[in-house]
């Protein structure tokens, strides 16, 4: 049985009394345990079932590799699944509840699966789910779904009631880890005066040097951690958080750091979690590494363990997970527990050695405290069914045959180590097979390199294959420096700390048990514990043809359970590569992808939920607005008013009211939504002619351009006045709902493909606000404003000035998109509302009328301006638009002009922009389609054009639109039929020029 001893525990406080529940039933444990050490401690063993044959399932191992211990936690809206035993902290009140079982955990129907193992093998879903065809969506596909997941998701009638939040830093070097290679490095960088940050993923600093022994000059790696900690915490220029797991590594130095800042107590006030967005000079990776199990039958037995996770439930909490322990390896560490065990006063009924020659000296220390050990041996199989009840040992060259019996309640196994390289990984560092220790590690030569070409990420410890105390403190004073150096710093010359630990002899590769084990023992071998893969699954995947690892991951679903792999992925990879008689660097592996571990949606989110979960943006003039009684419109994330309809007035009278104001005297638009983009530097014209498809970088100072922006593939993505400010400025105008991602797109193409380009971008949207004065007594008011000559000669149209209005510093462009006399007014955004409220009161003598986005849309249609989302929907090209003037034939180059060429986009049956006015001079549906004789392959009406807007124009007292028709331009009169929504009454109408309003322009060039 598993107990803790009465003594022992470095981690607990044995007068501490804390009560927990599991399955409803109390326990008790201590300040420090985490819940599986608790558990273990009151003999509770079983603590889950895998998912496809529902094996019973115990602890593993003790850290965020374990695959086996993942329990829901809490209750109602504090309900959480699949966290795991291994890392989650005792706390007073604990709820947890095991899963994937029914209807319990000690009795669980679906136990029978495993009767049907034999036809249960890797793939079979794809060969049974297929046939009969009409069994998917009325068996298969319920039963699928009902068996799948792990866990209970939370009720969604429940809101989280904790709070959440992100957190940047900048810093010159961050060092993931807080063991003995990690402290060391970020000490050595520190010394050097280098900002440092180290992130702990558990909440102690050493990692496995106190549990595993040996000296660090001349103390116990303890005191020494100790010591180091307290100097780190004196220096003002390091951080250190605990708690808290380096998630990703991503391109030039940017991290996700993941704290758990209350999940150890949940009372506490504050955020539960923390994520770090970090920016980095240089990056240290001080990861560990993970012990492998070893591959053989009844390996996933509740009791059998990780021979280093025994070692920590020992020497951290007091707890054995039994009372004889049997003990296999393929190396010497093993030996450290069966030595922990035996000083225990725990019975080590034998060490089992595959080695021929077994170990070095911890083996002869083994010996020395009488354990028996026995070499070239193996373990053919485990016996018990909820828990172990011996071993059947057997020659490891042989394929099972028994040898002996030894009764045994637990087994710990040690298959060797990997190094954690996943973060390394994560951006492009490249791996190299250490044959003489079997692993992966780091290749130096091959590093993740940032926009300057260098190495950005650097590796240390068991992270970097270092498994000696001497290594690994000389290998992290090294790599602390060799990243304070990269980051500008100058290391200063202090010798590394002296480690010393036993020597250990060479391993033994093994990664089946024994090596020529029966079929019926490699059908009990496990790989993967939570996905229930064995050893016979890989070996089907290849005899089936899928040699590449990466099909054979997901063929067998090998490595894709919550724990990613990480028991897994070696053990599997060397299976596989057995099985097609190559080498397994030639094998490969599977791609690293970051979180390293799961991160809360919680954490992601951050402080984005409820009314902020997407915060309504608001223009200076926004309380006005509502004042007024303004009729909302979303338009991205801002609030636009889209008309102000007056008492008694409908939406549709007021929009009529503010168009035939505007036209007949002056109007009055809050246009500050619009996006204004900052591009600046001595290639600033030159990447505007890329992005926009006529000519920017001939636009003179103080003029104005209207621009098109298409996507690579061609499409219209974007438009906008661009005016240019001087020789190496320009301000982008775009529209409301693409200033961002406008701003995205203009960032992407820099740092991806012109990174070499001298340009920097800026959004500058909400720091200005911006007022569109509109109509024929335009000039008028802002002449009554004064402090600058807005007339035509000094201000013509297409131009902008600085200058200043009624005391007010401003920027007045002459642009209009209502075809009337026009002014758009930027102020900065604190004086916005001051100037609007100072026009509307000078506007007052020619009844200025505020006006919403639908008034600005019938007025543009008026003029045939098109709108973006209208006109365009993804598929629109600028030709289709009958926007050629606005596509230079200069350029050698834009994005998008390539693809304009091909063979589709330039086909002259594409739909192309024209007016529409109904002949009964109705309103046209939005979006109705224009209808044509026939009908296609699927039985569908032929179409030969469509409405892409509509409205009814107070100005023509008619009914307009603008659409899309088949060869459109050349049927100029022609009356070509719509069908309404209904699908039945058609309403025939007249192809006309797009522009129905003041088609010389003479209005706006006043």
């Amino acid at each position: 049985m598993s107990t803790r001893l009465t003594t022992g525990g470095r981690l607990v406080d044995r007068s501490s009394d804390i009560r927990f529940t599991f399955n409803g039933k109390t326990f008790r444990g201590h300040e420090g345990d985490t819940l599986a050490s608790a558990l273990l401690a009151n003999d509770q063993m079983l603590v889950g079932r895998s998912f496809k044959y529902h094996r019973p399932r115990g602890m593993v191992a003790s850290g965020a590799e374990e695959p086996n211990a993942l329990v829901n936690l809490g209750r109602d809206n504090r309900h959480e699944p699949n966290q795991r035993a291994t890392t989650t902290e005792l706390f007073n009140g604990l709820q947890a509840t095991s899963q994937n079982h029914w209807p319990s955990l000690d009795y669980d129907i679906g136990a029978l699966n495993g009767l049907f193992g034999r036809f249960l093998t890797a793939g079979f879903y794809y060969k049974m789910f297929i046939h009969p065809r009409p069994f998917w969506k009325h068996l298969y596909e319920p039963f699928i779904r009902q068996s799948a997941g792990l866990g209970r998701a939370p009720d969604p009638e429940t809101r989280d009631p904790d709070t959440y939040e992100h957190f940047h830093a900048f810093v010159d070097v961050v060092v993931i880890g807080g063991g003995v290679a990690g402290l060391q490095a970020a000490k050595a960088a520190a010394d050097s005066g280098a900002k440092v940050l180290v992130l702990e993923q558990t909440a102690h600093w050493g990692g496995r040097a106190p549990v595993d022994g040996g000296s660090i000059d001349g103390m116990t790696p303890g005191d020494w951690v100790n010591r180091t900690v307290e100097a780190l915490e004196g220096m003002e220029n390091v951080t250190l958080r605990t708690r808290s797991m380096g998630a990703g590594v991503y391109d030039h130095g940017y991290l996700l750091g993941y704290e758990r800042l209350t999940d150890h107590a949940p009372f506490m006030k504050g955020p539960r979690h923390r994520l770090w967005r970090i920016r980095a000079k240089q990056i240290v990776t001080a990861t560990g590494a993970i012990e492998r199990p070893l591959s053989f039958a009844g390996n996933d037995i509740p009791g059998v363990m990780l021979a280093s996770a025994m070692r920590d439930y020992l020497v951290n909490y007091g707890v054995v997970a039994g009372q004889k322990t049997v003990v296999v390896t393929n190396n010497d560490d093993a030996y450290r527990t069966a030595i922990a065990l035996k000083q225990a006063g725990v019975q080590v009924p034998a060490v089992i050695d595959a080695r021929q020659m077994g170990g070095g000296a911890l083996m002869e220390e083994a010996k020395s405290l009488g354990i028996r050990v026995e070499t070239g041996r193996a373990i053919a199989k485990v016996k018990g069914g909820k828990r172990v009840t011996g071993v059947a040992i057997c020659a490891m060259a042989g394929g099972g045959a028994m040898l002996e019996e030894i009764k045994c309640d637990a087994v710990a196994m040690s298959g060797g180590w990997s190094p954690v390289v996943h973060l390394w990984s994560h951006c492009g560092g490249k791996l190299t097979w250490d044959e003489e220790r079997a692993f992966f590690r780091p290749d130096p030569e091959r590093a993740p390199t940032s926009h300057d070409g260098l190495p950005f990420v650097t590796v240390t410890g068991s992270a970097n294959g270092e498994m000696d105390l001497k290594s690994v403190l000389e290998g992290a004073d090294r790599a602390g420096k060799t990243a304070s150096k990269a980051a500008g710093g100058k290391p200063r010359r202090f010798a590394p700390p002296k480690g010393e630990s036993a020597e250990e002899a060479p391993l033994r590769p093994v990664w089946l048990m024994p090596e020529n084990a029966w079929d019926d023992l490699r059908m009990k071998s496990w790989l993967d514990y939570q996905n229930d893969v064995k050893v016979s699954d890989v070996q089907l995947a290849a005899r089936e043809g899928y040699e590449s690892v990466e099909h054979t991951k997901r063929y067998t679903t090998l490595g894709m359970a919550t724990d990613q792999g990480k028991l897994s992925n070696i053990n599997g990879l060397a299976t596989l590569s057995a099985s097609l008689g190559e080498e397994i660097p030639q094998v490969g592996t599977t791609t690293f992808r970051p979180p390293y571990t799961p991160i809360s949606m919680g954490a992601i989110a951050g402080e984005a939920r409820g009314e902020i979960f997407q915060p309504i943006r608001k223009t200076p003039m926004h309380a006005w607005h509502e004042k007024h009684g303004a009729a909302w419109e979303p338009v991205g994330h801002w609030r636009r008013p889209y008309c102000y309809p007056q008492q008694g007035e409908s939406k549709h009278d007021a929009v009529h009211r503010e168009v035939l104001a505007t036209r007949e005297s002056l109007g009055l638009l809050d246009a500050s939504t619009l996006g204004k983009i900052i591009v600046k530097g001595p290639d600033a014209g030159r990447f505007l002619d890329m992005l926009y498809t006529n000519m920017m970088s001939t636009l003179k100072p103080g003029r104005c351009r209207y621009g098109l922006m298409c996507t690579e593939n061609g499409f219209l993505t974007d438009d906008g006045v661009v005016a240019r400010i001087d020789e190496d400025t320009f301000l982008c105008h775009t529209t409301t709902g693409g200033a961002d991602r406008i701003h995205a797109h203009m960032e992407e193409w820099l740092q991806t493909e012109w990174w070499d380009w001298k340009v920097y971008t800026a959004n500058v949207t909400e720091q200005f606000a911006q007022v569109a004065v509109v109509g024929p007594n335009a000039r008028k008011l802002l002449e009554k404003l004064g402090g600058m000559d807005v007339g035509k000669d000094m201000l013509p149209f297409m131009a902008w000035a600085d200058g200043t209005l009624a005391g007010f510093p401003v920027r007045v462009y002459r642009i209009s998109f209502s075809g009337e006399l026009s002014y758009e007014i930027a102020v900065p955004a604190n004086l916005g509302r001051a100037f609007w409220d100072r026009v509307v009161e000078a506007g007052k003598e020619w009844n200025i009328t505020p006006y919403g986005t639908e008034a600005l849309h019938v007025m543009r249609a008026e003029k045939g301006f098109i709108m973006i989302g209208d006109e365009t929907d993804g598929t629109v090209i600028p030709q289709d638009l009958g926007l050629h003037w606005a596509i230079s034939k200069k350029k050698e180059d834009y994005l998008g002009k390539r693809a304009q060429t091909r063979n589709h986009m330039a086909d002259p049956n594409r739909w192309q922009l024209v007016g529409l006015e109904t002949v009964d001079g109705s309103v046209l549906p939005d979006g109705a389609y224009a209808v044509a004789p026939g009908k296609n392959a699927n039985g569908q009406r032929n179409t030969q054009g469509r409405v892409t807007s509509t409205y009814h124009s107070p100005t023509l007292g008619k009914g307009i639109a603008m659409g899309l028709v088949h060869n459109g331009p050349d049927r100029m009169g022609e009356i070509i039929p719509f069908i309404k929504d209904d699908g039945e009454t058609v309403v025939d109408a007249r192809i006309v020029s797009p522009v129905f309003f003041d088609p010389e322009g003479e209005k706006q060039n006043v």
